[in-house]
């Protein structure tokens, strides 16, 4: 059941992801383009008597046009908040104006939805594009680790949230080795040289606690804390003083590292997996590993590409499928103008351009298009009907660029083992039959 729910907030996720890049692409003309967010226990009433105030001041708009398209937009938020009583439990999010389309028409927009998880914003913005600021929060995996990277060499301070990892700060040091100089007391060499220790100790403590701890709460901004390194230093700050009480609770896990730095991020990401399992980053990881297992075992368990994971989908074979999120092939129902039979193609970028896809070589029929819909939206909305899991992934991890390169960015991870070629004679008219059910 949890991976049900997990599923569907990932589709929630790529959806709003997918909404976003529409609405920060689209442009108007003037300041016509409504922003709206209201956060939960906000009233519908508040905003609307705040509408009808912007509506009284953009009365006064000299410039005719953009006067009218201000008057429209705010004429079609308050219509769209009518079917709302109240705010929904997590929040209301409102988009609304007139776009200028690529062929350079224009066109009336009006997007409403309710967050998946309580948006904690509100906003009013009328300009000349949408504001979408605000969603990005929405796309933010709750758990948020820190990783303190710290060898003899220097110490780097990352987060790793979702399958995004970032460096905040790396600083190096040069610290005595343990062989004396001429001249000097080994006492006293020996004292300088556990001083110095001493400091680097001290100095990574009071950045962790700068770049670890929310200033506002006083407490930790992130779940939870790995700490790593090539020498004893990680357990000497694990164990110090002067390290802050507030993280010492939120140390997961010390791991050892061959390298500092950068190399000994990621390795600290790989030697922390276990822990981190519910973080995205490493579910990818995990997820593509199996299914390049599958593969090379050569199980059959295994069905890359679109045709393919298509027709073995249809079968109800598929237990896993695995969607690169910005898989670009549309899906278009098409209606044979001579024999009236209906015919599913799914096309990428470059086919969509080349009209031969569009005609019937053999009736020479031409081919009318009754539906287009992005393949990954349909995927979205039908995955449940094929008793399937959907996952999508991305391109950033290095196992999933290859899958992106390699395979198309679709595949899946069948529940039996079953030979794809084998179905390749049947005839086509039998798919289309089966994909138009």
């Amino acid at each position: 059941m949890a991976d049900a729910h997990e599923t569907d907030k990932n589709i929630e996720i790529w959806k709003i992801k997918k909404l976003i890049k529409g609405l920060e692409s689209a442009r108007g003309n003037g300041t016509s383009m409504i922003s709206l967010i209201m956060p939960p226990r906000d009233q519908v009433s508040r905003v609307t008597k705040m509408l009808g105030d912007e509506y009284g001041t953009a009365s006064n708009i000299k410039s005719r046009v953009n006067r009218q398209s201000v008057l429209g937009a705010i004429t079609s938020a308050q219509q769209r908040l009518k079917l709302y009583n109240k705010v929904p439990t997590n929040g209301l999010v409102l988009y609304t104006g007139t776009i200028v389309t690529e062929d350079g028409k224009e066109k009336k927009v009006t997007i409403d939805f309710e967050p998946f998880k309580p948006i904690n914003a509100s906003l009013y913005l009328c300009d000349n594009k949408f504001h979408t600021e605000a969603l990005n929060e929405l796309l933010e995996s709750d758990d948020k680790f820190g990783f303190i990277v710290m060898d003899g060499n220097g110490t780097l301070f990352g987060t790793l949230s979702g399958n995004t990892r970032e460096v905040l700060h790396k600083f190096t040091v040069d610290l005595p080795k343990k062989h004396g100089r001429g001249g000097q007391s080994a006492l006293r060499f020996a004292r300088l040289r556990m001083e110095k220790r001493h400091n680097y100790v001290r100095k990574t403590a009071e950045l962790a606690t700068q770049f670890f701890i929310n200033p506002q709460t006083s407490q930790p901004n992130v779940s939870g804390l790995i700490l790593a390194g090539s020498a004893d230093f990680k357990t000497e700050l694990s164990q110090s003083d002067m390290f802050d009480p507030r993280l010492q609770s939120k140390i997961l896990n010390v791991v050892d590292v061959s390298y500092g730095g950068e190399n000994g991020f990621n390795q600290a990401i790989e030697l922390s997996s276990e822990i981190l399992s519910n973080v995205k980053f490493i579910q990818e990881k995990r997820l593509i590993g199996k299914y390049f297992e599958e593969i090379s075992q050569d199980t059959g368990k295994y069905v890359f590409g679109v045709e393919d994971t298509l027709k073995v989908l249809e079968m109800g074979a598929v237990e896993i499928l695995i969607v690169w999120e910005n898989l670009d092939i549309s899906r278009y129902v098409l209606k044979n103008s001579v024999t009236n039979e209906i015919v599913i193609k799914h096309l990428n970028r470059d086919q969509e351009a080349d009209q031969n896809n569009f005609r019937d070589q053999e009736t020479n029929g031409e081919l009318e298009v009754q539906e287009k819909l992005s393949l990954l939206e349909w995927f979205a909305n039908e995955y449940k009907r094929f008793g399937c899991t959907l996952e999508f992934v991305t391109n950033k991890s290095q196992e999933g660029s290859q899958f992106c390169r390699g395979f198309g960015g679709i595949g899946g991870i069948l529940r039996y083992q079953l030979d794809v070629r084998a179905y390749d004679d049947l005839s086509d008219d039998g798919e289309v039959n089966e994909d138009s059910e």
